[in-house]
């Protein structure tokens, strides 16, 4: 695994920079996750940065600012609520055919008994549920498949992948697949693009925009669109809504009413950008961030009209421009919604230098 993409010198700069990142993140942060994770990486990225002239170097890096801090962690029984959350919906799932607690017995918890996410998120708690596995190790083994060896190591040995991977990590998987979409419509198999895309969509609404980029390119290449938009929808029917027929309160109460603040709790998700700043001002401020929002979403829509993208690279950079704005209007955001943009920027600049897109271990 090495760097082959920077230009020279500019390796032990990027290092050196990580572990400034890390250090900084250990020391001001007040969550015991974040804290650990800092303290090993920037230990790891300290030596990448003395040693990168080495092969060792990236793997110093991708084994102390990932590898051991996650087996601390997992280990010790530490992680973002999401990874408790992701693995009780799978057990849920089990034991009563649906992966949400109804609002009866919502009543009364805090913000740790809701369960935001798409049904289909719950397929990857069921390891954990049945064999004891941390959620974690499912959501980063899923990325890496996903993205394949040179891409995925490169980007896991970021602090943009590591930290997530380490502490939570549930918004991966759902990248992983948002870029496998792309690089199998590029290849021009839409089919196949729809099932990546369309398994995506039931994990989070997140990916739903990306569902509809996806649409836009395999359309301007002139590939089959019907093809690709019936697998996308036939899965969201399966995955979405034959879920929210079973179980219509419950997935109500947790995956719109909690996310746009009108469940009655607070979600820990309050990063002071525009969105939640508007929300906090009472209930116009929040009607003007979902509003906002509405707007940023039919912009995107009429872009992909006007101008769609045209590969891979302008896709991807479509889609990151998109998640920003949305990451910047809702109600209720953190600063870890960011890793959408960030890794689909950096996931394109690594795929325009290859004549084309990498996908899987054995790409």
């Amino acid at each position: 695994m090495t760097t082959q993409t920077l230009p020279p010198r500019a390796e032990p700069l990027l290092y050196a920079g990580f572990a400034i990142f890390a250090a900084v993140t250990a020391a001001v942060t007040h969550l015991g996750p974040h804290r650990v994770w800092g303290l090993f990486a920037a230990v790891a990225y300290g030596l990448a940065a003395v040693f990168w002239r080495t092969r060792t170097a990236a793997w110093l890096a991708l084994g102390g600012a990932v590898v051991l801090p996650l087996a601390v962690l997992v280990l010790s029984g530490q992680g973002q609520p999401e990874v408790a959350v992701v693995q009780r919906s799978g057990a849920h799932l089990l034991a009563y055919g649906t992966p949400y607690l109804s609002p009866g017995e919502l009543a009364g918890g805090t913000y740790e008994s809701y369960n935001p996410y798409l049904p289909g998120m719950a397929l990857l708690g069921l390891p954990s549920a049945l064999a004891g596995i941390d959620a974690r190790l499912v959501f980063g083994g899923v990325f890496l498949m996903l993205l394949g060896r040179r891409n995925g190591r490169l980007l896991a040995a970021s602090p943009l992948v590591a930290l997530p991977l380490v502490v939570g990590g549930d918004d991966l998987p759902v990248i992983g697949l948002v870029c496998a979409g792309f690089t199998l419509a590029a290849r021009d198999r839409p089919a196949l693009a729809g099932l990546a895309m369309g398994f995506a969509a039931t994990l989070k609404a997140t990916a739903w925009p990306a569902a509809l980029v996806c649409l836009a390119l395999i359309a301007t290449r002139g590939g089959a669109a019907r093809r690709y938009g019936a697998v996308v929808a036939g899965l969201i029917t399966v995955g979405v809504g034959l879920p929210a027929l079973v179980d219509p309160s419950g997935m109500f109460e947790n995956v719109v009413a909690f996310p746009l603040g009108l469940a009655g709790v607070e979600s820990p998700a309050d990063s002071p950008l525009p969105g939640h700043l508007l929300a906090a001002s009472g209930a116009y401020g929040h009607a003007a961030a979902v509003a906002a929002l509405g707007v940023a979403a039919l912009g995107m829509g009429v872009s992909l009209v006007v101008r769609p993208p045209g590969d891979v690279r302008a896709a991807a950079l479509r889609l990151a421009a998109g998640l920003l704005l949305a990451t910047a209007l809702m109600p209720a955001t953190r600063w870890g919604y960011l890793v959408y943009p960030a890794v689909l920027v950096c996931w394109a600049r690594l795929t325009e230098r290859r004549k084309e897109p990498e996908l899987c271990l054995a790409a």
